[in-house]
């Protein structure tokens, strides 16, 4: 069937399948080259962490991906669609418009209602029109308790929403809170000071659009007090967080036993 074989002739068939054969390998080459052209854009435009992003919002569970409608109770049931950035959903003014049914509570914790959350556990609070801080909400702080080790990026650095924010390290592992909005890097802070980033973050209306607030809190909070209490009863055992009561400081250091690796990536969402 090819040119130089044995039995090799120009037929009508013979051309009409190196034509084929010719177009098939054409395009697998341009696929190749595009997907090399699309990374090295991806990796010099900064965007390796949205990529990164995407991966870890698709690894998890179903129902660990409802919509902040849902937790607000405006909708029955809705699997977002869009990795939890709001900012850009086109449905987002629809179901915002409808009332909430669920109850703002903070089961025991310390949540102010003028402080914005990402479920990474991350709260951002503003202090001007272009400039806000940002610190850990009191699960993750109770949780983790005072860290052994803090990795805070410099300032000048540019963040991005649900890239990397700062690492942290306690009792031998180490994981990354992920970033609630993108901004650039003014001064950090820690545990003593209550905040951990004061950024500079752009203008526009809809640029903390998928930061939760108000009764979708509840409902989110709920769910991860839920998921704690299973994933840190012993095996066979009673979940180990009672109903009504509230989470000691340095939860870690109280149950050194537990599979903090897995419970530390789905609280920051960092698998």
């Amino acid at each position: 069937m090819f040119p130089n074989v044995s039995g090799f002739h120009y037929t009508f068939g013979h051309v009409l399948f190196l034509s084929l054969f010719g177009l098939v390998i054409v395009t697998i080459a341009a696929a190749i080259l595009l997907a090399m052209w699309k990374t090295r854009r991806d990796l010099r435009g900064n965007h390796t962490e949205n990529l990164r992003w995407h991966t870890e919002f698709d690894d998890l569970p179903l129902d660990e991906r409802c919509c902040r409608h849902e937790l607000a109770g405006r909708v029955e049931a809705r699997v977002c669609p869009n990795a939890f950035d709001c900012r850009d959903c086109r449905q987002y003014p629809q179901f915002a418009a409808l009332p909430t049914h669920a109850p703002e509570h903070a089961f025991g914790l310390d949540y102010p209602p003028n402080r914005l959350y990402h479920r990474g556990h991350a709260w951002v609070e503003r202090e001007s029109d272009d400039v806000v801080r940002v610190g850990l909400d009191d699960l993750a702080s109770r949780m983790v308790g005072n860290p052994d080790s803090i990795e805070l990026p410099a300032p000048g650095t540019h963040v991005e929403a649900n890239g990397t924010g700062w690492r942290m390290e306690k009792n031998g592992h180490e994981f990354r809170v992920l970033s609630p909005i993108d901004g650039d890097v003014l001064e950090t802070g820690g545990r003593a000071e209550g905040w951990y980033l004061r950024l500079r973050v752009p203008h526009g209306d809809n640029q903390a659009r998928h930061l939760l607030h108000g009764p979708e809190v509840s409902g989110w909070l709920m769910r991860e007090l839920e998921r704690l209490q299973i994933e840190l009863a012993p095996a066979g055992a009673a979940p180990s967080l009672a109903d009504g009561g509230t989470i000691v400081d340095g939860l870690m250091d109280q149950l050194p036993q537990a599979d903090w690796d897995a419970v530390l990536g789905r609280t920051f969402i960092d698998a």
